[in-house]
């Protein structure tokens, strides 16, 4: 497989680097990409460019037959299919912009199809998993406690991780028992704790938190052993820690709870429109894959336990 190192530690050449940049621009100001959504964009718009610029070409100058050879390329690299398929839906949005500002005068990626997916079902933990999980961390450690406070929050609440290293003092109000979480595109929702995460996180602010801040004024809710935000990486490599630490052999990923929070909110009778709610997602197709988990899980019951399963 080609690496692909090799084209992300390239640039573009300086023509296709600015039209990349106003279009990023544009995007971020017409519907408020988050950082992250806009790097993705960057990324795959660069990977594409050095890829035609060592082919001679830029992309203002491509033709349909030129995209078409970049995607087969792909797949001939064994690049994964859903990879390709963001990358094509970037590259319509990309080609749209231009042919909207008179850059060009035809669009390339007309008339080209994604690539197709195979539709799998998202990773997750039975209760049984989850309940080990949290009950990992040494709550009589400093560390410990705060981890405690984070994997029950996040199970109860079903937030991105970059929402949840990110949040606030001010945006959790254990009063009336929710959470002003800020997602993607910064919309905004607010998310209902629960009694059992209200209690680990009322215990980590009085008892852990105070001694972890080395500064006074730091707003942030979850603080690192330096007494700033945590990364997400950090969290995930404590998830991982405490995966083996509870014998869970699965991967294992801050996700990966979002997905067991979904997931076990309809195996008990949850609204599929609630569970989008709470998740953020702004399309409920979205949502609708882990009904599909939940679905699964009714047939495996049915053939353990139905006499004729």
């Amino acid at each position: 497989m080609i690496d692909d190192k090799r084209f992300t530690a390239q640039t573009p050449e300086h023509r296709d680097q600015e039209v990349i940049n106003e279009f990023i621009r544009l995007a971020w100001l017409e519907k408020g990409l988050s950082q992250n959504t806009q790097n993705a964009y960057r990324r795959d718009l660069n990977h594409f460019a050095v890829w035609l610029n060592q082919q001679g070409l830029h992309c203002l100058e491509i033709e349909r037959r030129d995209l078409q050879r970049y995607l087969d390329w792909r797949v001939a690299e064994a690049f994964k299919a859903s990879s390709t398929s963001r990358v094509l839906s970037c590259l319509r949005g990309f080609y749209r912009y231009l042919l909207r500002e008179g850059r060009i005068t035809q669009d390339p990626t007309l008339n080209i199809l994604s690539p197709k997916l195979s539709r799998s079902l998202p990773k997750t933990l039975t209760e049984d998993d989850v309940e080990c999980l949290l009950d990992a961390p040494d709550i009589q450690e400093l560390l410990g406690l705060r981890d405690r406070a984070m994997l029950e929050l996040l199970y109860a609440t079903g937030l991105r991780v970059t929402e949840l290293v990110g949040l606030r003092l001010s945006q959790v109000s254990l009063q009336q028992g929710v959470m002003r979480v800020v997602g993607k595109g910064d919309k905004e929702r607010l998310v209902p704790m629960g009694d059992e995460a209200i209690a680990w996180l009322q215990r980590y602010l009085k008892q852990a938190r105070p001694l972890l801040l080395t500064k006074s004024d730091e707003e942030v809710l979850f603080v690192s052993q330096r007494g700033t935000q945590m990364t997400r990486q950090t969290f995930w490599h404590r998830i991982k820690h405490y995966a083996l630490q509870s014998g869970i052999t699965k991967p294992l990923s801050p996700h990966v709870l979002r997905h067991a929070f979904a997931t076990h909110l309809l195996n008990h009778g949850a609204d599929l429109r609630v569970v989008q709610m709470l998740l953020g997602h702004a399309d409920l197709s979205t949502t609708q894959i882990y009904t599909h988990v939940a679905t699964h899980r009714l047939q495996l019951l049915h053939q353990q336990h139905h006499p004729r399963g």
